[in-house]
Formats: C-alpha cells, structure tokens, sequence
C-alpha cells in the first residue's frame, strides 16, 4: 500500500510507511550495490573510484520502479533490471565492475535490512514517546482506584496508574526487542552464487565486511541464503510489538464503552465521529491500532513457513518474504503512530471508575474478607463462607456486608470494624504502588539506553 493510498489512515501512519515504500527499497538495493563497487575498489578487484562514481551518477538519477516490476515478472527478483538501468549511467569501465561476485539474493536481502533498520528507528521512537505518556498516566494516576476485570468481569481492585504501568511494561520490553533486532539481527547478506564468496577470491571475508561497514549493518559469522533466522526475528519483533499495542487498544476500546466510560480518546474537528449517528464518539485511534495488529499474525506466519528452503537458494519461499517483511514494518509504523496519539490525548474519568467500583456493591471485595478471615478459622471455610454469603447477597437483595454480620464467625473474627477494613479498597491493593515504581524506574533505564 501507498503511503497516500485511500486506506493510509489506518495502515500507513508514520514515518515508517515511506522508509519501506517501492522507492525506499529501490534506493536501497542502489546503495548496496555502491557499497559492493566500493569494497571491491578497495579490495583491488575493480577501479578504486567505481563506487563513487556509480554514487555519483545514481544521485540525480530517477530509476523507474514500474520497470523493475516488469523485471521481478520476467526474473524472479527485481536485481537484473536494476543492474541494466544502473549501467546506462556510468561508464563502461564502472559498468564491467558492477555487481561483481554478487548474486540477486545479495541485494535484495540487505536492501531489505537496510530498509529494515531505518524503519525500525522510526518505531522505536514512536514507542519510546508512547511509552512517555503511559508513565505521565501512571505516575498521574497511581492512585486512582478502579475495577480489576478479568474474563470482562468485575473481579478485585486495583488502580489505574497499575494498568498504565502494565502498557508501559510492555511498551518498554517492545522497544528493547526491537533495539536488539536494530542493533545484532540486521545483518548484510553477501556470498555469492551458493555462498562459498568465490568470486571474491581470498577478498571475500574483506569485502564482506566493508560492505557491512559501510551500511551499518552486522556482519555475519556466515552467509545466511538459506538460513532465514533473521528474517524470523525481525517478523516476530514487529508481530510482537503489534500485539503489544493491540492489547493497549483492545483495553482503551472497553473503558471507552458507553457503558463503562472510565477513559476516552481525544474528541473534536469530526474525529471519531460516525456517518449514522451524530451523538457517538468512537474510539478511531484505537480501531486503527487494533485493524494493524490482526493483521499481523498471518504475516509472520507467512515469514515462518519460508524458513524451511532448499539448499543453497530457495523456489519461492525467499521471494515470499519480501512483501510481509515490509507489509510489518508499515503496520508496526502506523499502529505505533496511531497508538501514540490515542495515549497523548487519553482522557480519563477517576469519578466514573470510582462509581463503577460500587457496580456489585461490597461484593468486589469477597477475597478480602476470606483472606482476612482465613487465619481464624481456616482458608477453605473462609472460601465457603464468603461464597455463601456473596449468593445470599445477590439472591436476597441485600448488602454484602449486612449478610456477612450476620455470620457469628465473622462477627467473633472480625467484628464490624474489622469488616469495614476488609471491604476498604484501598486496603487491598497489595503491591501496587511499588509495582509502578518499578515500572517507572525501568522507564528511564529504557530510555536511557
């Protein structure tokens, strides 16, 4: 897709969307080849100034990526119409040279990281600045009580700062994945015909790792033709980082229903707004978080099963990873973007969390009285007790706490005041705040890597 494409919005957000467009990768296989003439120069096995010179003539240049598509149908692999474009600017004698020892899989693997890296920087950056408003939420909201839901139930309390300290958890183990992918995974592919660098002669680890240090990349024990481990690693960095988001979205979604309303995105200048209904306010930001990440996992699926390839060059399977590896980047990209949006302008309501604690009545604090009465008369009456008495709240009509005083053992136990602690909410809150310390200090170690 377009970064302009009708469905952009969604799908293309971010600077990441043009640092893997068609033209991103064409100028990139471009200076891969550069990088190539240059080490060769080096290396004695083409003219010292074949390299800057091919920069030279390319610079101004507009290579046409309609007729690399017409060679991809006609090659396989975009390179041999590359190569003949790119021999009609440079002379004769830089045109001899050019792409010398090196094979279609070369060039398009390491455009593909090199593709790979720049995109990646962009996203770790959109995930650091999201990961920013995740600890203003939850250093701002450490305190603010609200209903703990597991399987969408009510189930016991805790506080939004905690869940804004979970995102940013996640968020920050997200960017410390892809910073490892960044920085060891991205490698340059380079080793010729069946990987043996032959043509290079005894230049061919030299040349390898010129061309590695001259694009930034890693230089690997091995050419990796067939060893598709890094292309693995990177699609699961991104699937893993859109599932990461899509789990914030999916939790901004439900605090945004009408019924819940605990959080909402930001409204105004027609955003969100439905084509029916004027009166509704949906949640976009997430929705376009959420659309990029169940797409996700069909891609790195389809970067998993191209790993089982033949020999020393693949039928298909390599050229099947082209398209989703970059199709991940873009939605890595948008759904950070978009997931930075919706956490900047995050509106959250403490009043309705806060009412909505009192939805069941005492009956959220039903582990609190059995923990509290268990070391008096055991943890499994206890269990029983408090059960029976949360059914005969619910069944009756009544008050949690009326049913519960009723009970001698809890009369004796704990008495009303020591009822009155166990149903406090904010006396049930374990850990919390040392919790989100720790996810707050973590923050700023993260991002002072």
């Amino acid at each position: 897709m377009s970064a302009d494409g009708i469905l952009s919005g969604l799908f293309s957000r971010g600077p990441a969307a043009d640092e893997v467009s068609d033209r991103a990768l064409l100028s990139a296989m471009v200076e891969v080849e550069v990088a190539l003439l240059r080490a060769l120069g080096r290396a004695g096995l083409a003219p010292l100034s074949a390299g800057d010179e091919l920069a030279a003539a390319t610079a101004g240049a507009s290579l046409d990526p309609t007729l690399l598509a017409e060679g991809t149908a006609a090659q396989g692999t975009p390179v041999p119409a590359l190569v003949k474009a790119l021999r009609t600017h440079v002379c004769d004698g830089v045109a001899a040279h050019l792409h010398q020892g090196a094979t279609s899989q070369d060039i398009v693997d390491t455009a593909i990281m090199l593709v790979a890296q720049r995109a990646l920087r962009s996203i770790e950056r959109q995930i650091a600045q999201a990961g920013d408003s995740c600890a203003r939420l939850a250093e701002h909201h450490r305190e603010a009580l609200i209903p703990g839901r597991t399987l969408l139930q009510q189930a016991l309390p805790v506080t939004f700062g905690l869940k804004a300290a979970g995102w940013l958890s996640g968020l920050d183990q997200t960017r410390a994945e892809l910073l490892e992918v960044h920085d060891h995974v991205l490698a340059v592919q380079l080793g010729g015909a069946v990987g043996t660098l032959a043509a290079f002669g005894e230049h061919g680890l030299e040349i390898v790792a010129d061309v590695a240090r001259q694009l930034g990349l890693s230089e690997p024990e091995l050419p990796w033709h067939t060893l598709r481990l890094r292309p693995a690693r990177l699609a699961a960095a991104l699937g893993a980082a859109l599932g990461m988001m899509g789990k914030i979205a999916r939790d901004v979604v439900l605090l945004a229903q009408t019924e819940v309303a605990e959080a909402s995105e930001r409204a105004g200048d027609g955003r969100g707004a439905s084509s029916a209904m004027p009166q509704k306010q949906n949640p976009v930001g997430s929705v376009a978080v959420l659309a990029c990440a169940h797409r996700g996992p069909g891609l790195v699926a389809t970067i998993l099963s191209a790993m089982v390839q033949e020999h020393e060059r693949a039928v298909g399977a390599w050229q099947a990873e082209w398209e989703p590896l970059l199709e991940l980047l873009r939605l890595t990209g948008s759904a950070a973007a978009s997931l930075n949006e919706v956490l900047e302008g995050l509106s959250v309501n403490q009043g309705k969390m806060t009412e909505d604690l009192g939805t069941t009545g005492d009956l959220l604090m039903s582990e609190s009285v059995a923990v509290a009465l268990a070391p008096s008369i055991g943890r499994p009456a206890a269990q029983d007790l408090v059960a029976s008495a949360a059914r005969r709240s619910s069944q009756e009509g009544r008050s949690f706490r009326e049913v519960l005083l009723e009970s001698h053992e809890v009369a004796d136990s704990l008495g009303p005041s020591g009822l009155e602690q166990a149903l406090d909410p904010r006396r049930y809150l374990g850990v919390a705040q040392a919790l989100i310390d720790r996810a707050l200090v973590a923050h700023r170690e993260h991002a002072e890597r």
